[in-house]
C-alpha cells in the first residue's frame, strides 16, 4: 500500500507518531486517532469501514480495531486505537466519517463501556437499559446481573458526550421522540419473518419521519462464549447466527483459523466448500423470494418458493445431515465426503430450477401490484451504501460492486467465471432483482465445478488441541446477505482472546432509518423484506 502521504504529516500534527504493527496494521493513541481517521478517509480514500471491533487489552487499556478498505483501489488497512484509561475509556467517534460506525460504536459502548466523544446516540444497543457493567471486559462480574423478569421500558432520550479543551467531559441529554409525536411499535413479535426486532416509528399521518431500531431481543452473548471455548468448539456457534447462511458463516471462521495456523486446505475441499456455499445461497435467496411474496400477500409465489427450497435442503441433508443448520465445514476440511448421489442430484436441481425461475417472474416479478409497490420505494444511494457498509444484494442494487468473491477471492471463486449482479436504482425492486439474478449466477458457478471435483482427502490431519500463534487475523466470505467476517485476536492459547463476528445484518438494519424516512408505513414491510436482514446474525 502506498502510504507516503501518511509520512508527510507535519511534526506538529497529532497523528504524526504512528507505528506499523505488521500486515498493514497501525497502532495510534486515542487522542491522535481522529486526525488519522480523517486523513485515511479524505486522502487515503478508505471509504468503507469493513469492521469495528471493541477490545479490552488488559493493562494496555481499551480500544477498537478498525478494518478499512478503499473501494476504488481495493487496498485494506487495519488501525488499532488505544486508550490507557480503564476508568473512563474515551475514543473519538468516526460515525460522521463512516455512518456504519454509529451502531458499531454503540455496540462497543454496550460491551466495553467505551464512550465515543461526539457520537450522537450513546445508548446501549443490545442489552437492557438497566444492565450493570460491560460483559466483554475481562474483569466483568456476571453476578451483577441476576435474572430480572420485570419489563424493560424504552427511554425516549439518549446521551452524547463532548470533550472540552481542559479535558473534561460534558454529557448532553438528547430527546429521540418529541412529546406529541405519534409513535408506534413494529415488533418485536417477529415482524416480516426476519426475527425478533422492534422498530419504534414516528409517523406524520402515514408518512415515516423517524425510525428507532431496538435490537437485542435474542442476544445470546456468542462472542463472550467464544472466549471460553476451544477453536473447534466455536464452530457450532456460527450456525446460529445467520442460520440461512450457516455454511458460509462456518466457512469464514474455518478460513480465519486456518489462516492463523498456516494450514493449506486440499483442493477437493475448496471445490466442495464453494459448491456448498452456492447451494446455501440458492436456499437463502429462495426463502427471501418466498417470504417477500408472503409479506406482500402473494401466497401462491410463497408456496412455489418453499416447494423448490425443499429440493435444495434434501441435497444438503444427504451429505451434511442437516437442513437448516449446516455443521459441515471443519478446521482443515469438511466432516465427511460428499454423498455418492450428490453430483447427480445437484445437476438435476439446476436443470429443474432454470425454467422454474421463469415461472417465478411470470407469477410475481411482472405483476403490476408488485412493481407498483417495489419500484421507487426505499431508495438507498451508492454513497450511503458504502458509508453504512451495507454489502450484499443491498449494496449491489445501489451500484456498489462489493462482492467479497470478486474483491478478495477465496476457495475456488478466483477460478470460476460469474457476473457480479449490479443495478443502479437502489430501490426495493432492484434489491429483489439482484437476488433473483444471483440464483442464476450461483447455478453457473456450480456447473463449472460439479463435474470437476478432484480426488484427494476431504480433511487435513490436525492435532487434537489447536493453538493459533499470537497475533490478529481477519477472514471474510460473501454470505447470502453480504460480507460476513471473522476477527480473531490470539494470545497463543487454545481459546481465542477475542473473537468478533462481522455481522451481515447490522449494517443493513442501521440504514433502515435512512431508507424508510419519507416512505409510507405500508412500505416498511417491503423495505425490510428486500433489505433481507436476519436478526440472530445482528444480535449474536
Amino acid at each position: 500500500m502506498n502510504n507516503d502521504w501518511m509520512k508527510k504529516i507535519p511534526e506538529w500534527e497529532p497523528a504524526a507518531e504512528w507505528s506499523e504493527a505488521g500486515d498493514g496494521r497501525f497502532t495510534v493513541p486515542a487522542e491522535r486517532f481522529r486526525f488519522l481517521a480523517e486523513r485515511l478517509k479524505k486522502e487515503g480514500g478508505f471509504d468503507f469501514l469493513r469492521s469495528l471491533t471493541g477490545m479490552d487489552w488488559g493493562e494496555e487499556g481499551f480500544g477498537a480495531v478498525y478494518h478499512l478498505e478503499n473501494t476504488s483501489t481495493g487496498e485494506n488497512i487495519v488501525v488499532r486505537a488505544v486508550t490507557a484509561d480503564r476508568e473512563h475509556p474515551l475514543l473519538p467517534t468516526v460515525s460522521d466519517l463512516w455512518r456504519g460506525a454509529e451502531f458499531n460504536e454503540r455496540e462497543a459502548f454496550d460491551y466495553f463501556g467505551i464512550r465515543f466523544v461526539n457520537h450522537p446516540d450513546m445508548r446501549r444497543l443490545f442489552l437492557r437499559d438497566d444492565w450493570v457493567g460491560y460483559p466483554l471486559r475481562k474483569d466483568y462480574d456476571p453476578s451483577l446481573n441476576p435474572l430480572r423478569m420485570s419489563n424493560e421500558v424504552a427511554k425516549d432520550s439518549t446521551a452524547s458526550y463532548d470533550l472540552m479543551p481542559d479535558g473534561s467531559i460534558i454529557r448532553h441529554r438528547n430527546v429521540i421522540f418529541d412529546e406529541g409525536e405519534y409513535v408506534i411499535n413494529i415488533g418485536p413479535q417477529h415482524p416480516a419473518t426476519h426475527g425478533v426486532l422492534r422498530f419504534r416509528v414516528s409517523l406524520e399521518g402515514e408518512i415515516i419521519r423517524k425510525l428507532d431500531v431496538h435490537c437485542g431481543y435474542i442476544h445470546r452473548g456468542i462472542e463472550k462464549m467464544c472466549e471460553e471455548l476451544t477453536y473447534p468448539q466455536t464452530l457450532a456457534l456460527t450456525d446460529r447466527l445467520d442460520y440461512l447462511g450457516a455454511s458460509q458463516n462456518r466457512h469464514a471462521l474455518c478460513m480465519c483459523i486456518e489462516k492463523g495456523l498456516g494450514v493449506e486446505v486440499p483442493e477437493r475441499v475448496q471445490y466442495i466448500r464453494t459448491i456448498m456455499d452456492e447451494l446455501q445461497r440458492i436456499d437463502s435467496h429462495l426463502l427471501f423470494f418466498s417470504c417477500l411474496c408472503m409479506d406482500m400477500g402473494a401466497l401462491t409465489a410463497f408456496f412455489y418458493g418453499f416447494r423448490d427450497r425443499e429440493k435444495v435442503l434434501d441435497i444438503l441433508e444427504q451429505t451434511t445431515g442437516g437442513r437448516l443448520i449446516q455443521t459441515y465445514n471443519t478446521i482443515g476440511g469438511v466432516q465427511a465426503d460428499i454423498h455418492p448421489d450428490f453430483v447427480r442430484k445437484v445437476k438435476e436441481l439446476i436443470a429443474y430450477l432454470r425454467p422454474t425461475l421463469r415461472e417465478y417472474h411470470e407469477v410475481f416479478t411482472g405483476n403490476v401490484i408488485a412493481q407498483e409497490r417495489l419500484k421507487g420505494t426505499g431508495v438507498l444511494t451508492r454513497e450511503d451504501a458504502i458509508s453504512f457498509g451495507a454489502t450484499g444484494g443491498t449494496g449491489r442494487a445501489a451500484g456498489w460492486a462489493c462482492d467479497v468473491r470478486k474483491r478478495h477471492p477465496y476457495a475456488m471463486y478466483g477460478k470460476v467465471d460469474f457476473d457480479e449482479v449490479l443495478f443502479t436504482e437502489g430501490d426495493c425492486f432492484a434489491r429483489y432483482m439482484v437476488r433473483m439474478r444471483e440464483i442464476e449466477q450461483s447455478m453457473r458457478i456450480i456447473e463449472q465445478l460439479i463435474d470437476n471435483i478432484p480426488e484427494g482427502p476431504y480433511q487435513v490431519k490436525m492435532k487434537p488441541v489447536i493453538r493459533i500463534p499470537e497475533g490478529s487475523y481477519y477472514a471474510a466470505v460473501e454470505g447470502s446477505r453480504g460480507e460476513f467476517g471473522v476477527y480473531i485476536e490470539s494470545r497463543g492459547d487454545k481459546f481465542p482472546y477475542r473473537m468478533k463476528f462481522r455481522s451481515t445484518g447490522l449494517p443493513l438494519v442501521s440504514c433502515m432509518e435512512t431508507i424508510s424516512r419519507g416512505a409510507k408505513i405500508a412500505d416498511l414491510i417491503a423495505i425490510g423484506g428486500t433489505v433481507d436482514y436476519v436478526v440472530p446474525d445482528i444480535d449474536r
